[in-house]
């Protein structure tokens, strides 16, 4: 049995992450986000038997079990004992069988287009039997259409995509449609995961529906799922900025419970879960207010607060600023009035500052505390300019451009 190719990137030392490819592709589907994910971890990368630089073999693996097995080999041969997993459709299956049948090795888990039956037996019988007979060129030349939303315009990256499924190895590419039509978690099994599980969906995927992400959401105990829109099958490469996101969301605060669990066990434990539950909100809340504010309460949060924690990330941030009817300068004002409304001064310091994040001008802000001195008050509005006075020439100092 060979070693799985596979390239490695971050400090050796730091948290474990391999990710895994779907059938037909190689490990390059992850190039979007391996560099985001490899500041925090280390990261492995690995090609299924056949694809990609992974040679043949004459009998290559044809269940997942087998295929999950070349990659606890590929940890053990790194010495690697413990890991977080993304995967991606075949690789998410395989995902998912690591999590359920060994969860002493998986600490965090991602499913990106992934399903617990990838359906009926036959039709993957079918397409094995093709690919021995003719080759994976016509599979080539439709898989744009399986992979990717209609209209979509090819890029470097796609193509290189496609390209990779044009140089796999017949025989194991059949090898592993035969993985596929055996391959089936019913809701016992996947009940035994006890790892952090983000399910990330392609809104637009037909090869696994978000419906077959629900049922993973819904079977794994603790699981949140995010679908994503304008994604088909291959969402890291057709919505690689949001699937990073939601990654890095995912992946940053499991490692952080982690990294720090003597401080507070129960409340990281807790705001853990709720922000693996909604990375959009946590997204949106990092890009409003700034990464370093959002890492220090979540460093601060204990098991007090972490219901707080939680509730304003799922609903403030996660609901209402996510909605499309109000672009963020406009929540800003209105966020702004409100404060002044109700003299909540430290918010209003935090808010200036999203103001300007949010492409607010200092005049613009002044403007809102001066419409807001006729319907809050002079008094509420001169607490304010003190507040947003301080707060712009910190700003300035900072960025003194």
């Amino acid at each position: 049995m060979s070693l799985l190719h596979h390239t490695t990137e971050g400090r050796p030392e730091a948290p474990a992450l391999i990710l895994g490819p779907s059938l037909g592709t190689a490990l390059r589907l992850w190039d979007a986000q391996a560099p985001a994910l490899a500041r925090r971890h280390h990261v492995i990368r690995y090609d299924l038997p056949g694809h990609g630089a992974s040679p043949a073999e004459a009998d290559p693996p044809r269940t997942v079990a087998a295929l999950a097995a070349r990659v606890l080999a590929l940890a053990d041969a790194l010495a690697v004992e413990r890991f977080a997993y993304a995967g991606v459709s075949l690789g998410g299956a395989i995902g998912a069988h690591l999590a359920a049948h060994h969860p002493d090795r998986v600490t965090s888990l991602a499913l990106v287009c992934a399903s617990a039956d990838f359906g009926a037996p036959e039709p993957w019988h079918a397409r094995a039997a093709r690919v021995r007979a003719e080759g994976v060129d016509r599979l080539a030349e439709t898989a744009p259409a399986r992979w990717f939303t209609p209209g979509h315009t090819p890029t470097e990256a796609t193509r290189a995509l496609v390209a990779d499924q044009r140089a796999a190895d017949p025989e194991a590419y059949a090898a592993c449609c035969e993985a596929i039509a055996a391959y089936h978690l019913d809701e016992e099994t996947l009940a035994r995961v006890t790892a952090p599980t983000l399910v990330l969906a392609g809104r637009q995927d037909t090869a696994t529906p978000p419906a077959h992400a629900r049922h993973l959401a819904d079977a794994v105990p603790h699981a949140s799922l995010t679908e994503i829109d304008g994604a088909a099958h291959l969402a890291p490469a057709e919505q690689p900025d949001r699937v990073t996101t939601a990654l890095l969301d995912h992946f940053g605060s499991t490692t952080a419970h982690r990294e720090g669990p003597a401080a507070h066990p129960e409340g990281l434990a807790a705001h853990r879960e709720g922000l693996a539950a909604h990375p959009e909100g946590l997204a949106v809340r990092r890009d409003v207010l700034g990464a370093d504010h959002v890492d220090r309460a979540t460093a601060a949060t204990t098991a007090f607060t972490a219901p707080f924690q939680d509730f304003i990330t799922r609903y403030a941030w996660g609901e209402i600023w996510t909605r499309p009817g109000l672009d963020r300068r406009t929540r800003s004002c209105v966020t702004l009035t409100a404060l002044v409304a109700r003299g909540h001064h430290e918010e209003l310091a935090l808010h200036v500052r999203a103001a300007v994040t949010n492409g607010l001008t200092p005049e613009e802000i002044g403007e809102v505390l001066l419409q807001s001195a006729v319907y809050c008050g002079v008094p509420a509005a001169n607490s304010a300019f003190a507040v947003a006075t301080r707060v712009l020439a910190e700003l300035d100092k900072e960025d003194p451009r």
